[in-house]
């Protein structure tokens, strides 16, 4: 059996894609570093649907903690096969209210703890040479909001990061693809005012916020053979949002240069 590891997969989207890859057949570690409950949870849908897992308190913004992980995890199954790097934090706020431990609490863990998992399950991987890494990035990767540039930026890295990894780790069988989400129904969304959510629907072409599963499924795609020719790409699933920030960027470009500026040069 193939053994997958979540991380942050107590919850939302780390939950969705835990479940899913029970049901294609892996054996799934949920990570967790708080909700241990919630995790529990997690763990028992997934058996109560005849799958097989354990769960694993690590906090993957310490290495020493990944590292743990890593290796009771290659000692109960003797395999690493599959990384979800999900678990991240989101610290809204303008550059000039911003602390300092923002900035060092978004980047631990949304870039440190995906490179020191990553890192750890690629040692593993390279015994087998194969495996896959999926790291969980974000359309603020790509197109930011105000009040969102620590948050974009640690996305942004994860980016630049899976496309330099997929290079260096293509060489051993592991390929290495990122996922940006835009809105998704999650507890992260629960905080925001009903007439803010329909403003967003507005500007997704789909008019509808995407599920925890719409995540999971497409993470189902990525680490199956059906994606074996598939590395270094990050996959938007944003319902068309993305085209929106583009559309705007367009027609602020060409209302502000007509076609005669182009012709005088």
């Amino acid at each position: 059996m193939k053994v997958a590891i979540v991380t942050g997969a107590s919850k939302g989207i780390g939950r969705a894609c835990a479940i899913r890859l029970a049901k294609d057949g892996y054996a799934v570690v949920v990570n967790y570093s708080h909700s241990e409950s919630y995790a529990q949870a997690t763990l028992d849908e997934i058996k109560n649907n005849g799958g097989e897992g354990m769960i694993y308190k690590a906090d993957v913004s310490k290495l020493d903690d990944v590292k743990a992980m890593i290796r009771d995890v290659y000692k109960e199954y003797g395999s690493i096969d599959v990384l979800v790097n999900n678990a991240g934090i989101v610290r809204d706020e303008f550059l000039l209210m911003m602390s300092s431990q923002t900035l060092d609490d978004c980047f631990q863990l949304n870039v440190k703890g995906y490179f020191y998992c990553a890192q750890q399950a690629a040692l593993k991987m390279f015994r087998k040479k194969a495996g896959v890494i999926i790291n969980m990035s974000s359309v603020s990767g790509k197109f930011s909001l105000p009040g969102q540039s620590v948050y974009s930026a640690t996305k942004g890295a994860v980016n630049s990061m899976t496309q330099t990894l997929a290079k260096e780790l293509a060489p051993y069988g592991i390929r290495v693809n990122a996922v940006a989400p835009g809105f998704i129904e999650t507890e992260m969304l629960d905080h925001i005012p009903v007439e803010k959510k329909e403003e967003y629907l507005k500007n997704i072409p789909l008019h509808k916020l995407g599920r925890t599963e719409d995540v999971a499924n497409l993470v189902s795609f990525l680490v199956s053979d059906a994606s074996a020719y598939i590395t270094g790409q990050t996959i938007t699933l944003d319902g068309g949002l993305s085209l929106w920030w583009i559309l705007m960027i367009l027609t602020s470009v060409s209302s502000n240069v007509h076609p005669s500026k182009w012709l005088s040069v």
